[in-house]
């Protein structure tokens, strides 16, 4: 009996159905996300991973440990938490043109050399553009075999025939299943592509990359059901104006999340960046506006440089704009600053900028984003190598924060003289790191330390 097809209204952003077309999407408020698809009435049974279905307790579990795959690239396995785990499905998103494409193809030469064939497949460019890209960046190898085809099917066909040691899909938004009627790209394509590719990974052992495409707003395209399906998220950041760019983990089940690599665009593809603070404080100079903050990214400091500015208004309202933090953080830190501090910034232009591309969300940077905003306001440098970190509550005070040790050990090395930090880190310090340390409880007592 030839099966009913159905046809239904899907969310491209959340993945919500609906019976007609609507203009916004209900649950997750999206507008003009909504596309036709056609799917089975009847749901075809789903297979299961394991071959048995009885529970089994977990102290007769057997473990089974494996090493891991490294990619020949330094920063590449500290993001990935120390190289890539067997049978793993690991999603790689970025705006186009950062260097998905690119990283991806150089760490396939490093680990055709060391661990076998590895499947390159690509449903956006034709062998020939591979190539030109291959010959840029150097890499020649007849263990990494290119394939041009977007049927879901057909790829896990070729790779279970060709049993390379790692496989890559670039992208996951191009290829298709048969099992479903709707068009590559859709929410329905998405999830069930990405649920083949999961069973192949795990039932062969076989690591799995997936290239996914991003929204306007940043965010991977398609359904987040992908990325809870997926056991490892990573991000590609960076800004084009500026040749550095940012690997970021946002999830890992098998390493820490929020860890970061560094790397510089160049002809030649891209190169390693082994120290990121001295790259970002490469250009630091002594001017009004200008502090250096320490963040924690993933298990490392990173030393960066927040630069602002502020000028009088020419206009009604006052405009605010803030590159690199988080904008109603900032908004809220201004507040403070007017009310517990006693500086008129009512009727000035702030603009607020973190060096190099980076982003910084942690609220460690808030006494140094101040000390910039106060420092540009009257014009005074603040003290040379000097490093500012701490938390800012609504009244003013400052609160401790995590991993102080970490964040001086860098200032240390990298060369500051100096760390201003919450009283309540001081307190509980064992070393100084050769530093001179002051402890401030208040804003009120930053701006004296920082503005004598």
């Amino acid at each position: 009996m030839k099966a009913k097809l159905k046809r239904i209204f899907q969310c491209q952003s959340c993945g919500y159905i609906s019976p007609k077309w609507i203009g916004r999407c209900p649950d997750c408020g999206a507008w003009n996300s909504f596309t036709e698809e056609i799917i089975d009435d009847k749901r075809s049974e789903t297979k299961t991973l394991s071959e048995s279905v009885n529970p089994i307790p977990i102290n007769l579990v057997e473990l089974t440990t494996s090493p891991r795959l490294l990619t020949g690239i330094n920063e590449f396995d500290i993001v990935l938490g120390g190289g890539i785990v067997k049978g793993s499905l690991i999603l790689i998103g970025g705006d186009p043109g950062i260097g998905k494409s690119t990283i991806l193809l150089q760490a396939s030469n490093n680990i055709a050399k060391q661990f076998g064939n590895v499947l390159y497949v690509s449903g956006e460019e034709s062998l020939t553009q591979i190539k030109l890209r291959a010959e840029r960046l150097g890499i020649s190898s007849d263990k990494i075999l290119l394939l041009s085809e977007t049927l879901v099917e057909k790829i896990i066909d070729c790779a279970k025939e060709e049993k390379p040691a790692v496989l890559i899909i670039d992208s996951i938004q191009t290829v298709y299943t048969e099992e479903s009627l709707s068009a590559p790209g859709s929410v329905s394509q998405i999830r069930e592509s990405a649920t083949k590719f999961m069973n192949f990974a795990k039932n062969t052992s076989v690591p799995v990359f997936l290239i996914g495409h991003v929204t306007k707003e940043g965010a991977i395209a398609g359904p987040r059901v992908l990325e809870h399906l997926v056991d490892t998220v990573l991000y590609f950041e960076g800004d084009r104006g500026y040749a550095y760019r940012i690997l970021r983990s946002v999830k890992n089940r098998f390493g820490p999340t929020n860890e970061i690599g560094v790397f510089e665009m160049t002809s030649e593809g891209l190169i390693e960046v082994e120290n990121p603070s001295l790259i970002f404080l490469s250009e630091h100079q002594s001017s009004s506006g200008s502090a250096i903050t320490a963040t924690i990214e993933g298990t490392r400091a990173i030393l960066t440089e927040i630069q602002a500015l502020v000028a009088p208004s020419n206009f009604g309202i006052p405009r605010r704009n803030f590159i690199g933090v988080d904008y109603q953080r900032v908004n809220l830190l201004i507040a403070v600053l007017e009310k517990r501090g006693r500086i008129n910034l009512a009727g000035a232009d702030i603009f607020v900028n973190v060096v190099g591309g980076l982003k910084i969300t942690e609220p460690s940077s808030d006494l140094a984003i101040i000390s910039s905003i106060v420092s540009s306001f009257r014009d005074v440098p603040l003290p040379e190598g000097t490093v500012i970190f701490g938390e800012v509550g609504l009244s003013g005070e400052v609160r401790a924060i995590s991993q102080t040790e970490l964040r001086l050990k860098e200032a240390s090395r990298i060369g500051m003289k100096r760390a201003i930090i919450p009283k309540s880190n001081l307190e509980r310090l064992k070393e100084n790191y050769g530093l001179t340390i002051k402890g401030v409880r208040s804003i009120n007592e930053l701006l004296e330390s920082i503005i004598s």
